[in-house]
């Protein structure tokens, strides 16, 4: 989880910011997506942490770890309410069929 001490966030903060800017200026100064960019630095910053070759499963089940909980933090935290704003603006897409007739949820289900 990211949620290391205040005081252990602090070395990193400065140079984090910094990096992202590096990622930002990019994407305006080509005017195109920073997806590549962002992807590079993370699998730098991966390799130079733990080394360009990781020798065992261990290793390599920690980086997919870390990384998979990366991914399902930003979900939980940032798009799964973004994605229940725009439920509540546009509707769910489970809450009609296509012509309209009857609620398509299965039996059962809590949607």
């Amino acid at each position: 989880m990211p949620y290391i001490k205040q005081k252990d966030r602090k070395p990193y903060d400065s140079l984090i910011k910094k990096l992202a800017k590096k990622i930002n200026d990019y994407g305006e100064q080509n005017a195109e997506s920073t997806a590549g960019q962002l992807n590079y630095v993370i699998t730098r910053l991966v390799l130079e942490t733990y080394g360009e070759y990781l020798p065992n499963y261990t290793d390599f089940n920690e980086v997919i770890g870390v990384l998979e909980c990366a991914k399902m933090e930003m979900y939980r935290v940032h798009v799964a309410p973004y994605e229940d704003e725009k439920i509540k603006e546009n509707g769910h897409v489970l809450d009609e069929s296509p012509d309209k007739e009857e609620p398509r949820f299965f039996e059962g289900s809590k949607l």
